[in-house]
């Protein structure tokens, strides 16, 4: 018996793998990570009252999910002080980048994005056919001018932004995002990653407009508010835009469970605070951790620190290596340009002084 033959666009894609999850590292070395580090995870948890929402619902996990999400987008209606009909619900923001994707493109589509940027929409455009135009970063950052560019050059219809960006943390201020958003090719929609704005120094995203047709803003509750396991996120946008997104979603994709708790999140905005000001002192230890060993942290307003090794890519890859043989797990960048860089989730006291022995061990082994 023959399966039919996969469309011509899977057919010819590689494997991808996005990411290789910390569970898969820990069955390959047949023991569990001592500082969990890599995944940008927020180690200080979810609100109490989300737990305890989540606990309270656990029981009636024999119903469905509310397939219209009513509950929690007009709670995040309330908050952003928008139409609830602007807002959609999907699996984290990966999943919606997908559904973007499937919205907009067409196989050939031209999509530009930054060289080193998040590989899960990379993953996404190639599944749905299109062609990915990558731009280095400037600075460590998105050169997001060029990136405005190469779209009206290649007639793109999609244009990746994430602010604060990952994997090196930096970040564009809301003026400047106002000033890219006036500068779009008027073929082209703006995707704004917003992952990690929580994070972020006020005056980094701009207020939000609703009534602007080139841009969706896709904003998670798996960083800083703790639910990384719920996979909960939902996206920004003009109605007619959003409401198209119902004719592609997976209705029942969201979980109960954690819909019923990103819904206590956000109304829990004081341990919020309490929880971007832990992220905020796990940076400020992480840099100085890097600057006592004699290496250069790059400013960020993410959950992590991008820290640069002082060499080249080969080194820090054995930096890497090193400090995950010592069970701390951490990740780096792989681009050209950005591989010299190592990449440390924001953690506990705890997780932090296990990360700071572990690097002074494998700096000793590497230089010498």
């Amino acid at each position: 018996m023959q399966r039919p033959p996969f469309t011509p666009t899977i057919a010819a894609l590689p494997k991808l793998v996005p990411f290789v999850g910390p569970e898969a590292m820990e069955r390959a070395r047949g023991r569990p990570f001592r500082a969990r580090l890599g995944a940008n995870e927020s180690i200080f948890g979810p609100s109490p009252k989300a737990v305890q929402a989540m606990r309270d619902a656990a029981a009636d996990n024999w119903k469905y999910s509310d397939p219209e999400n009513y509950e929690l987008r007009k709670a995040i209606a309330d908050y952003h002080e928008i139409p609830v009909e602007c807002i959609v619900v999907g699996e984290g923001i990966d999943g919606l980048l997908g559904l973007t994707c499937a919205l907009f493109l067409t196989p050939g589509s031209k999509v530009v994005t930054t060289d080193g940027a998040y590989p899960t929409f990379n993953f996404h455009v190639q599944a749905h056919g299109g062609k990915i135009r990558a731009i280095p970063m400037r600075d460590f950052r998105e050169d997001v001018p060029r990136l405005i560019e190469a779209a009206a050059a290649t007639s793109a219809p999609l244009v990746y932004v994430s602010n604060p960006n990952s994997p090196m943390g930096t970040w564009w201020t809301a003026d400047d995002i106002n000033g890219f958003i006036e500068a779009l090719p008027p073929q082209t929609l703006l995707v704004l990653d917003e992952a990690y704005c929580d994070t972020a120094p006020a005056g980094t995203a701009p207020p939000i407009d609703v009534s602007n047709t080139q841009v969706i803003r896709y904003r998670t509750f798996s960083k800083a508010y703790g639910l990384a396991g719920a996979r909960i996120g939902y996206a920004v946008g003009e109605r007619s835009t959003i409401e198209a997104f119902d004719k592609v979603r997976n209705h029942y994709g969201i979980n109960r469970v954690g819909q019923i708790g990103a819904l206590a999140a956000l109304l829990d905005q004081d341990y919020l605070t309490t929880a971007v000001d832990q992220i905020a002192s796990a940076r400020n230890r992480i840099s100085a951790i890097a600057l006592e060993n004699g290496l250069k942290p790059l400013p960020s307003a993410a959950s992590f620190v991008a820290i640069d090794c002082g060499a080249d890519g080969a080194f820090a890859a054995r930096v890497l290596h090193g400090l995950i043989e010592r069970d701390v797990f951490v990740r780096k960048p792989i681009a050209k340009g950005l591989d010299h860089f190592i990449r440390v989730s924001c953690g506990r006291d705890e997780d932090l002084d296990l990360f700071a022995a572990a690097l002074s061990d494998v700096l000793v082994h590497v230089r010498a």
